[in-house]
């Protein structure tokens, strides 16, 4: 190999050194507060775990009204005025009562979450495995609140299209809604937020869902997904999510009522990181 080769290969591993850091330095800075258009994120990290605090001003996402949230998404505008649908194994005159697990569970498990959420990521890779068996043993059934404020803060609408195509995995199967929330939420599908909103188009939702048995393939899935058949479903649950305003942080975990994790330096409290934590605080909720 020539000198010339040489300085050439060495000049562009300096540039992607450059580059990568440079990436990194702008993703620790959002990290630490995004502010757009009057909304912060800010990301924490507590003993190894990651949440997303909101702080809306002028009282946040409002969901059901998604055609001013929107602003220029004329799909979601539409979505907002369209006849609800909704998916199998809900509840509520919505749909927006989301419960997995046995109905006789004398415990209740709610997660408030947002699909584009790197923290509730951050959870499902590491606690949602805990959280299924769990539920599946029947220790508690599962209480599912899905928000979409993170279209607003970091610009997009993968947070509204990714709860709309959670619905329609819903309307297969419960064992179908969990398998694919946790796929979305995998290492190798969850967009960076700092990234290409991926979640907005549909194919890539659909590309996830492929690697989920039930949904692989599955004709009726990919229609609902291509129409927005849940699209309107999907701006009633984020009404429900906003209708909690004691929830400050997302992923928020609660065990009949009481808020699971670490006290952060917002005061709010930051979702246990680890299978350890998680059932250590499950079951010390549970006796109190």
């Amino acid at each position: 190999m020539s000198n010339r080769n040489n300085q050439a290969n060495k000049q562009a591993a300096r540039e992607r050194l450059r580059a990568e850091r440079e990436r990194q330095a702008k993703k620790e800075k959002v990290r630490r507060q995004l502010t757009v258009g009057g909304a912060i994120v800010a990301v924490l990290a507590v003993a190894g775990g990651i949440g997303v605090l909101v702080a809306n001003s002028g009282g946040g996402d409002d969901g059901g009204g998604a055609a001013a949230a929107a602003g220029d998404s004329k799909v979601w505008a539409k979505a907002a005025k369209a006849e609800l649908v909704k998916p199998a194994n809900t509840s509520g005159a919505k749909g927006t009562t989301l419960v997995v697990g046995k109905p006789n569970a004398k415990n209740t498990l709610e997660l408030f979450e947002d699909p584009r959420c790197p923290g509730c990521a951050n959870f499902e890779q590491n606690v949602g495995e805990t959280v299924r068996k769990d539920v599946k043993a029947g220790k508690y059934k599962a209480h599912f609140h899905l928000a979409t404020f993170l279209d607003a803060n970091l610009k997009g609408t993968g947070s509204k299209n990714a709860l709309s195509a959670l619905g329609a995995s819903l309307n297969v199967s419960p064992d179908a809604f969990l398998s694919y929330k946790e796929a979305l939420y995998s290492k190798e599908y969850h967009p960076d937020e700092m990234g290409p909103d991926k979640f907005a188009d549909d194919s890539y939702l659909i590309k996830v869902a492929d690697t989920v048995p039930a949904l692989k393939g599955n004709a009726a899935f990919q229609k609902a997904v291509k129409k927005g058949t849940y699209d309107r479903w999907a701006l009633e649950m984020s009404d429900e999510f906003n209708s909690h305003a004691d929830v400050k942080n997302t992923p928020t975990v609660k065990l009949n009522g009481t808020v699971l994790g670490a006290e952060g330096s917002t005061g709010s409290k930051v979702a246990p990181s680890t299978p350890e934590q998680f059932t250590s605080m499950v079951d010390k909720a549970e006796k109190s």
